[in-house]
């Protein structure tokens, strides 16, 4: 509904825009002008809408001379920073790169801002391979990295430094060269934050594929191969990458030159799952298991840092405990087994390990039986926790005691004494028995809580005295 307003000013315009929308307080169209305050409503603009209202007080009057004045300097729109289009359509191409002009700061040429539609500044990978999941630039080359492949294009170096006169463009496609893929149908699936790099290494995540990668001058391994594919099959299915559901999240420890790997499911329950573990070159394997989940990992200079809840902490601190990860402490421990003459059952009587002081057996178990038709339970020998050669530490009648480890020429040892639950047809059960029978044991131990805590501790070797059953 159009309307008349009065201005005393010579050779002045009204601007007025509106869209289909009903003013719901009356008076028909809503007019709806981007930028302007409008007129207030006595003078004829609409009263204040509601919030979820489109429109509202959006008049707008503009002077065609300046001040007003008959006959002043007339004054244009000028430049316009936006453009309308009458089918404003987005188009998402999520395999292509688009480059822009130039930088050069010794030139002053800065035309990062400039994506001339009269040039071909696009380049697309295959689409079949899925989007562009991030992009790591390396000398001459642009490593891209899509959900199921990973290409490199050549970077032309001429095209970057042409505005300083030592060339000159004659092809603009070159900005960007061919695409070639690396061998191999891996790529980084939709989880850009599994990515570190050191040196010419790149490693990344493939959750789509069960598999953890490096790139490196020999082109891309599967690292998760080096004894842990199970481990990864069964983590990665349990991760919604992009979600609340989980992430995996990598950095590079160069403290340590180990690539960090946390994969972190479940982050909308109360107490997330997640597990945190390192790959050594040096090794060839997957080394240790962290009781950390950081938000971030990075390294700086010779340091590693994690980022935890908006908090910065540095790693490998000598001034706090050793296992101590965002204030919270917990114990070093090493889980391994032991299987010498695999088809004997054996009784394994004693454990004795080389090592510092501080050191306790949290668990030593056997393999398990078979299910039996009378008792739907899989029974298996344990132990009870075998205490340090502190943690143990009691005096009986004036003389020292040990209840667990006892030292004898630098090398602690304790016997085997076994704590399980009676099972059918067992005469001599528990703790009146003595080693625990299997064809295998699967050992815990970890450093206590007793002996210089927080200290350092070293673990050489873990062995077991064992001899065959006799029944």
């Amino acid at each position: 509904m159009g309307a008349i307003i009065e201005v005393k000013y010579f050779n002045s315009f009204v601007l007025k825009k509106v869209n289909n929308s009903v003013n719901p307080l009356g008076g028909g169209e809503v007019p709806d002008w981007n930028g302007s305050l409008g007129i207030p409503e006595p003078i004829g603009g609409y009263p204040a809408l509601p919030a979820a209202s489109i429109g509202g007080s959006n008049w707008a009057i503009e002077e065609a001379r300046i001040r007003g004045g008959y006959n002043n300097t007339n004054v244009d729109y000028g430049v316009r920073a936006y453009l309308v289009e009458e089918e404003p359509n987005a188009s998402i191409r999520s395999n292509s790169l688009i480059y822009s002009g130039i930088f050069n700061s010794r030139t002053g040429i800065n035309d990062t801002n400039v994506f001339s539609v009269a040039e071909s500044i696009t380049k697309s990978a295959d689409p079949a391979n899925g989007s562009i999941q991030r992009l790591y630039a390396e000398d001459t080359n642009l490593i891209i990295f899509q959900e199921a492949k990973v290409s490199r294009a050549l970077i032309d170096k001429d095209a970057i430094y042409s505005a300083e006169g030592g060339g000159s463009i004659t092809n603009v496609n070159t900005t960007i060269g061919t695409i070639q893929p690396y061998a191999g149908n891996f790529g980084i699936s939709r989880d850009p934050g599994s990515f570190a790099v050191y040196g010419y290494r790149k490693y990344f995540t493939d959750k789509d594929r069960n598999a953890v990668l490096r790139l490196s001058m020999d082109g891309l391994t599967e690292i998760s191969n080096y004894g842990m594919y199970d481990y990864f099959r069964d983590e990665f299915n349990n991760i919604d990458s992009g979600t609340l559901q989980g992430t995996l999240l990598g950095g590079w420890d160069i403290h340590n030159k180990q690539y960090v790997l946390s994969s972190q499911t479940n982050l909308i329950n109360p107490v997330p799952t997640y597990n945190t573990l390192s790959f050594d070159e040096s090794v060839r394997g997957w080394t240790s298991f962290f009781s950390y989940k950081p938000d971030h990992v990075f390294s700086l200079r010779n340091n590693l840092y994690t980022m935890k809840d908006g908090d910065l902490w540095l790693h490998y601190d000598n001034s706090v405990d050793r296992g101590s990860f965002y204030s919270a402490t917990t114990p070093a421990s090493v889980t391994f087994v032991f299987n010498p003459s695999i088809s004997m059952s054996k009784v394994f009587k004693t454990v004795s390990y080389e090592g510092s002081n501080g050191w306790q057996v949290n668990s030593f178990t056997s393999d398990a039986t078979g299910y039996d038709s009378f008792s739907p339970h899989l029974f298996s020998d344990s132990t009870k926790l075998v205490y340090s050669y502190d943690g143990g530490k009691y005096i009986e009648g004036g003389v020292v005691k040990r209840a667990g480890f006892d030292r004898k020429e630098n090398k602690y040892h304790a016997n085997l004494i076994n704590n399980t639950s009676a099972r059918e047809a067992e005469i001599v059960w528990g703790n009146s028995v003595s080693g625990i029978k299997g064809f295998y044991c699967t050992v815990k131990v970890s450093t206590d809580n007793t002996t210089d805590v927080g200290g350092a501790k070293e673990l050489f070797a873990v062995s077991s005295n064992y001899v065959e059953s006799s029944y």
